[in-house]
């Protein structure tokens, strides 16, 4: 089960620049360190005098759990801003994204004025397996109303997830069919995707999007490459706008794919000798020469800068698009007694060339609104707002320059297309009615969009001047005042989002790039661009 509301599909508008980096790099396995703590004794018996003196003379009643927790929190943001402490209770949805699967009914659901529908059951799960289907409403959870109840999705979460083999009862109203149904599901491990789309631009160019690096990244990966390569791709964009980040060894083993044998793809130091390492690209590489471009953003991290880094110091690549987002530390979780996990900054990794690209991170009220300061200083629109200390000057393989500091710098700069941002749309989507719109237009019309291929689809689909009426109806329900004069000055945006998820809708997920990215200004500017991919040393 997954929860559209937060999916990567939906649009994250142009002018809100706060981005949750909660993945960030993690090394592939807990270590687990159980350090002498003699020289800090002292230390933890004031701690422990504390806690005894407000649980014992305190004048109200206190959760000192509670308060141990909230201490670890406020200690551990004292260090670095990616250190964190995850209590046990929120220990599995922390880590979901990074496993690559999770455990529960496996449906895809959003919520349409305060009902819970089925978006899609997913294929091979256990809703699917029994017959829940697209468009079914969930009333009932267990017995338990849910409908007309001010339902959130992580109320949904709570109910429909759970370890696998346990079961849940639900009931839906289906349109057409005049009782509720009742289904009894079996819980069962659901698979996430991290790959969201593999196609060809056109004959010769492929195009990998990777939306973060979890365990099963590279598979997935492998299977993209695999599959374009049988369709001819000779050329590559591989798309990490907006990646946050995940596990190390995914983007090590990523990187490792387009380099030849023996060349520095990540090295990280840390105070404990343990934690240095070196990562070196092996001979299993299986697209090591064909031309290769990256997409970067402001949104793409950690893991997402290990592999830009390792392509652009070692002149693989061209990397194209925005200043990278600038973390370079290093976590490995640490398990506590309690079911708890502590995820410490144990490394500072560095790229090919020796460069950190952590951004500072003294003041961490400065650190958090770094995106918004680039923003309003200009960076997102002009490359020289962009400045460099020259002390931070590194040399790629070739030659060529790059900085340090902050972020990987692309090497070829594409600002932010502001004529893509309408209040209208934005006011639609934030009020779920655009997706609820094309939700129904699509199940509405489920039959006679199924009749056309997808490409005819792509390129002959038009919006009609009815659908923007209805759309704006919706909108109207969900109190959205309509805003014509945006619409019409916007139209094509409307257009191309309204039929990007529509097709999602009638053919899965690989259809819904294809069209998008009519509108993603730094791919269509990075398609004009392999003539620009640096050229190898020869050795």
């Amino acid at each position: 089960m997954n929860e559209p509301n937060n999916s990567k599909y939906q649009i994250r508008l142009p002018l809100i620049l706060c981005i949750g980096l909660a993945g960030g790099v993690l090394i592939g396995a807990s270590i687990n360190s159980k350090t002498a703590t003699d020289d800090i004794g002292s230390d933890v018996q004031k701690f422990r005098e504390v806690l005894s003196l407000i649980k014992t003379e305190y004048v109200d009643e206190t959760k000192t759990d509670e308060l141990v927790d909230d201490a670890i929190s406020h200690m551990l943001a004292k260090l670095d801003p990616h250190s964190a402490y995850i209590p046990a209770r929120e220990r599995e949805e922390a880590n979901e994204d990074l496993r690559g699967n999770f455990e529960g009914i496996g449906i895809e659901f959003n919520i349409f004025r305060d009902t819970l529908v089925v978006v899609a059951a997913l294929s091979g799960g256990p809703s699917e397996a029994v017959g829940v289907r697209t468009g079914d409403r969930i009333v009932k959870v267990d017995g338990e109303n849910i409908a007309g109840i001010g339902l959130r999705n992580s109320e949904v979460t709570k109910r429909l997830k759970g370890p696998k083999g346990t079961e849940v009862k639900i009931e839906v109203v289906r349109a057409n069919t005049e009782d509720p149904i009742q289904f009894s599901i079996i819980r069962d491990k659901i698979p996430q995707f991290s790959v969201d789309a593999s196609y060809m631009i056109d004959q010769e160019i492929g195009y990998i999007k990777v939306s973060r690096f979890s365990q099963t990244t590279y598979s997935e990966f492998r299977q993209a490459m695999d599959k374009l390569k049988g369709e001819g791709m000779k050329k590559l964009i591989l798309d990490l706008q907006g990646n946050p980040g995940g596990y190390m060894n995914q983007a090590i083993d990523l990187a490792d794919d387009f380099l030849p044998a023996g060349e520095k793809i990540v090295f990280t130091n840390g105070k404990d000798t343990r934690y240095n390492s070196d990562a070196l690209s092996t001979n299993r590489g299986e697209f090591e020469k064909g031309d290769l471009i990256v997409l970067i953003n402001e949104g793409s991290a950690s893991a997402s800068e290990i592999v830009a880094g390792a392509l652009q110091d070692n002149d693989r690549a061209l990397i194209v698009g925005r200043r990278s987002y600038g973390k370079g530390l290093v976590q490995s979780p640490f398990d506590l007694d309690d079911g708890s996990e502590l995820r410490l900054t144990i490394s500072r990794y560095y790229t090919p060339s020796g460069r950190s690209i952590q951004k500072p991170y003294g003041d961490g009220q400065e650190y958090s609104r770094d995106i918004m300061k680039r923003y309003k200083h200009g960076e997102f629109f002009h490359a020289d707002s962009i400045k460099f200390n020259d002390s931070l000057k590194y040399l790629t393989l070739n030659g060529r320059t790059v900085y340090g500091g902050g972020g990987i710098m692309p090497d070829y700069f594409v600002p932010l297309d502001t004529t893509l941002n309408s209040p209208y749309l934005n006011a639609l989507f934030n009020s779920n009615s655009f997706q609820e719109y094309a939700f129904n237009y699509a199940l509405e019309n489920k039959e006679k969009l199924e009749k056309m291929e997808f490409p005819e689809f792509q390129h002959n689909f038009k919006v009609s001047r009815s659908m923007y009426n209805d759309l704006a109806k919706v909108g109207e329900r969900n109190n959205v005042k309509p805003d014509l004069a945006d619409l019409e000055k916007n139209k094509a945006v409307f257009e191309t989002f309204l039929k990007a998820n529509i097709a999602r809708r009638i053919w899965g997920s690989e259809s819904f790039y294809p069209i998008f990215n009519e509108t993603n200004e730094i791919l269509q500017q990075a398609v004009q661009l392999f003539d620009r991919v640096p050229d190898r040393v020869k050795m």
